[in-house]
C-alpha cells in the first residue's frame, strides 16, 4: 500500500530522515539555450506533436512585439502559458502492513507500479527480520535482474572479454603484492546488456544537400541504432552504472557512411565498486570502462566495421546525457580531459591490435601532407545523427551561401569552422588504409613499412617500376628509402550484419526519450539509494515491455491471457480467468492474485491521469467564478462551493496569522491562487495577486 506522507510525521524507519525532495527537472529556454533558475517565472508553449518550448523572462520580455520567434517559428505572447520552475516533488512513502511502520519507497525499494489498484501487502524488513529470526518466514520470490535481459552475441563478447581481462589484471595485482589470488579483491556481480537494437532511416537535411549540389550525396542512410548498458549488484541491488548509444552504417550503406560506426553518447555514474587501482595506477572503474569499449571497437572490427567516428564532447555542468541526475561528488570531466580518456583507451586497443591508428576529422578529411587538400569536398565526410559536424556544417552554410567565391573556396571555409575543435573529433581506423588511394585494404595483401607507421600500400597501389624491383621501397622526406614487406590481408567480413537479436523499445529509442521518461518518473542516480531504486524500476520497465512482446500464457491450458490469475510466490506462474473459474484455488498450491492485464493497466492509468486534470480544471473554474460572482448569503451563486471559496477570501484578509505563520485556511487560499497564475493568460485579470506575478506569492 503506497501513500502520501505530509511534513512532521513520523520520520523514515530506514533512513531516519523526514521529507525528501526530489532534484526539480531541468528547464532550458528554447531561445537563449540558458537553463531557467529554480523559482524563476517562464513562458511555455507546445506544437501539435507536442513538442515543448519555453521563454525565459529575459527573452519573453525582449522580444519586441507581441509575439517570440525561435528557428524560424513564431509564438504569439497571448497565447503562451506563464508558469514558475519551482516544482518540489517529496518523495513518496509506503506503510509496513503488519508494524505500520513508514519508510521511503526509495528506501523500501518498493514498486509501486505493481501495485496500482493498492491491494497489494507490504512486508517491511523490520518484520521480514522478525519472521526469519520466529522461523515463520517464507522466501519472497527474486526480483527480475540485470542478468535476466535477453542475452545478445554482442553483450555475451564484451562481457566475455571483460571477464578475461579483469581475471588478468587481478592475478598482475596479486603478483605485484607478494599476494594469493584470493586475498586481492575482485570486481564481481559485473551485467552487460544491449537494452536496444534497431534498424532506422538517417535523413540527411536539405541545408546539408544544398551545398553539394552536383556531388551525389545520398539524402538518406540506413543504420541500426543500439544502446549498452552495464550493472553492478551492489548491496544485493543491481546498479546501472555506464550507457552508451552506437550508430552502426553497415556495408548496405553507400559511401562515405559506408562501415562506419559513431559513438554518440556515452555516459556514467561513479559508483563502481571495489574502488581500487590497477597496476598501473589507473582505477580499476576506468580499466573496466576502457575494456567495454575496446570490446564494442573489436566485436564491430571482427563484423567488417572500418571506421569508428568518436566526438569528445562532454555535457555542460549540470547536464545529463543518458543517465539523469549524477552525484555532486561527480567532476564533470572538461574537454582537453575527456579527449586525454579517450586516446588513452585508443593507446590500449592498439597494443591488444584492435585498433590501427587514430587521427581528428580534419586532418584526416581537409589536409593531406601538412597541406589544404584541394581534391576534398564535404560530400567524402560521413554523416551521422545529431553530430556537431553536420549541424556546425548547416549553421555556416548561410554564411558560405552569402559569398560570391568558388565552391572549392566555401568547402575550405567549411572544414576550418570546425579547425578550433579539431583535436575533439577522433577518428578511429579499425582496418589499414591504403596511403595513396585512401581506401580501406579489405582483401589480398598489403605492403607496410615497419618504419612508418601509418604506410600501408595496397597491391594495386604499386608502380610499375616498384613491382619489378627486387626490394620494394619509398622515399622518406630526408630521402632515405625504408623497404616494405608484404604482408596477406585477413579477409574482411564481406557483409556486416551480425544476425544479432532485434531489441526495441520506446523509451530507450533515442537518448533524449530516455532521460525524459527518467526525469518524468524522478529516476535519479545522485544517490547510491536513488540509483538503486531507478535502476530497479528501468528493470522493471523492460521486463514489463517483454512481457507485451512476448504475452503471457496460461500454465495450464497454454493459451495467451487476458485476465490473469498470478502467483505471489512462483514468480513464473499465471492462469487465465477460465481455468482458474473451473479448477478455483486447486490449480495451484499457492494463492492466486487477480492482476490487470498490460491494456487495462495503461487504461488505469490514463484514467488517473484524466481524473487529475479534471479536478484541477474544476478547481481553477471555482476559483474564477467566486472572483467574479456578486451574490450573497440569501441568494447563493450557481456553483455549490461558491461560498466556501469567498469564505477564504473573507478570512486571508482578515487573518492575522496569515500563510508565513502557517495558517492552514490561508495555505489553501495561497494554493488556488498559486494554481490561477500559473496557468492565466489574461493580460489584466482581476484576479487578487495574478497580475504581480507568481514570485509574490
Amino acid at each position: 500500500m503506497s501513500a502520501s506522507h505530509s511534513l512532521g510525521e513520523n520520520t523514515c524507519q530506514l533512513c531516519a530522515v523526514d521529507r525528501l525532495l526530489f532534484t526539480p527537472s531541468p528547464v532550458y529556454c528554447s531561445s537563449c539555450g540558458d537553463r531557467i533558475k529554480h523559482k524563476l517565472t517562464y513562458y511555455w508553449t507546445e506544437d501539435e506533436r507536442g513538442a515543448r518550448y519555453c521563454f525565459c523572462l529575459l527573452c519573453f520580455r525582449g522580444s519586441r512585439g507581441g509575439s517570440i520567434s525561435f528557428r524560424g517559428m513564431i509564438f504569439s505572447k497571448t497565447k503562451l502559458h506563464k508558469d514558475k520552475n519551482d516544482e518540489e516533488v517529496e518523495e513518496s512513502w509506503v506503510q509496513c502492513d503488519e508494524c505500520q511502520r513508514w519508510q521511503h519507497e526509495i528506501c523500501a525499494l518498493f514498486n509501486p507500479k505493481q501495485d496500482l489498484e493498492g491491494k497489494g501487502k507490504y512486508i517491511c524488513p523490520f518484520r521480514h527480520l522478525a519472521e526469519i529470526a520466529a522461523k515463520e518466514h517464507v522466501s519472497t520470490p527474486a526480483a527480475f535482474g540485470a542478468k535476466d535481459l535477453p542475452r545478445s552475441m554482442l553483450s555475451d563478447y564484451i562481457e566475455e572479454r571483460l571477464f578475461r581481462s579483469l581475471k588478468r589484471e587481478r592475478e598482475e595485482r596479486a603478483k605485484l603484492s607478494g599476494k594469493s589470488l584470493i586475498e586481492v579483491p575482485e570486481a564481481t556481480d559485473l551485467v552487460v546488456r544491449v537494452v536496444l537494437a534497431v534498424n532506422k532511416q538517417l535523413k540527411v537535411s536539405q541545408k546539408f544537400l544544398d551545398i553539394l549540389h552536383g556531388e551525389n550525396y545520398p539524402t538518406e542512410f540506413p543504420y541500426r541504432s543500439k544502446v549498452i548498458l552495464w550493472f553492478q549488484k551492489i548491496e544485493g541491488v543491481d546498479v546501472c552504472i555506464f550507457g552508451m548509444y552506437v550508430q552502426e552504417f553497415g556495408s548496405e550503406c553507400r559511401q562515405p557512411n559506408q562501415r562506419c560506426i559513431y559513438i554518440s553518447y556515452l555516459d556514467s555514474v561513479k559508483y563502481f565498486r571495489p574502488e581500487i587501482e590497477t597496476v598501473t595506477g589507473e582505477a580499476v572503474r576506468t580499466f573496466v570502462y576502457h575494456e567495454i569499449l575496446i570490446g564494442y571497437l573489436d566485436y564491430s572490427k571482427q563484423h567488417g566495421f572500418t571506421t569508428c567516428y568518436i566526438w569528445a564532447c562532454p555535457p555542460i555542468k549540470g547536464g545529463d546525457y543518458i543517465l539523469y541526475c549524477h552525484p555532486e561528488v561527480q567532476k564533470t570531466p572538461k574537454t582537453d580531459k575527456l579527449r586525454h580518456w579517450y586516446k588513452k583507451m585508443l593507446r590500449k586497443a592498439i597494443q591488444d591490435n584492435v585498433v590501427v591508428d587514430y587521427t581528428n576529422l580534419y586532418d584526416h578529411f581537409f589536409v593531406r601532407n601538412g597541406n589544404w587538400n584541394i581534391k576534398i569536398t564535404a560530400a567524402c565526410v560521413p554523416y551521422f545523427d545529431g553530430d556537431y559536424w553536420s549541424g556546425a556544417a548547416e549553421d555556416v552554410i548561410q554564411s558560405i551561401e552569402k559569398e560570391s567565391e568558388g565552391f572549392g573556396r566555401k568547402v575550405k571555409k567549411l572544414g576550418q569552422s570546425i579547425l578550433p575543435k579539431k583535436e575533439d573529433f577522433i577518428i578511429v581506423r579499425l582496418q589499414f588504409t591504403c596511403i595513396n588511394c585512401h581506401e580501406v585494404i579489405l582483401s589480398g595483401s598489403r605492403w607496410s613499412c615497419n618504419q612508418c607507421n601509418n604506410f600501408h600500400l595496397y597491391v594495386r597501389c604499386l608502380k610499375p617500376k616498384q613491382s619489378s624491383d627486387k626490394i620494394i621501397a619509398h622515399t622518406v622526406i630526408n630521402g632515405e628509402k625504408h623497404p616494405l614487406c608484404q604482408i596477406a590481408v585477413t579477409d574482411v567480413a564481406s557483409d556486416t550484419e551480425d544476425n544479432d537479436v532485434i531489441l526495441d523499445n520506446n523509451f530507450f529509442e533515442q537518448r533524449h526519450s530516455f532521460l525524459s521518461f527518467c526525469q518524468a518518473n524522478h529516476y535519479q542516480f545522485d544517490t547510491l539509494r536513488r540509483a538503486k531504486h531507478s535502476s530497479m524500476m528501468i528493470l522493471y520497465n523492460l521486463k514489463r515491455l517483454m512481457e507485451q512482446n512476448k504475452g503471457i500464457s496460461c500454465n495450464i491450458c497454454q493459451k495467451d491471457i487476458k485476465v490473469q490469475w498470478h502467483c505471489k510466490i512462483c514468480p513464473e506462474f499465471d492462469v487465465c480467468a477460465a481455468c482458474y473459474q473451473r479448477e478455483g484455488g486447486s490449480c495451484h498450491i499457492h494463492e492466486l492474485i487477480q492482476r490487470l492485464s498490460n491494456a487495462d493497466r495503461e487504461t488505469k492509468i490514463k484514467q488517473i491521469q484524466y481524473r487529475k486534470v479534471m479536478e484541477k480544471s474544476e478547481l481553477l473554474n471555482l476559483l474564477v467564478h467566486a472572483n467574479l460572482c456578486r451574490e450573497t448569503q440569501d441568494n447563493p451563486g450557481s456553483h455549490p462551493n461558491c461560498g466556501s471559496v469567498k469564505r477564504f477570501f473573507l478570512h486571508s484578509r482578515n487573518c492575522e496569522v496569515r500563510f508565513s505563520g502557517g495558517c492552514r485556511h490561508c495555505k489553501k487560499i495561497w494554493f488556488l491562487l498559486c494554481l490561477h497564475s500559473k496557468n492565466c493568460r489574461e493580460s489584466n485579470c482581476s484576479m487578487p495577486r495574478c497580475m504581480q506575478g507568481i514570485e509574490e506569492i
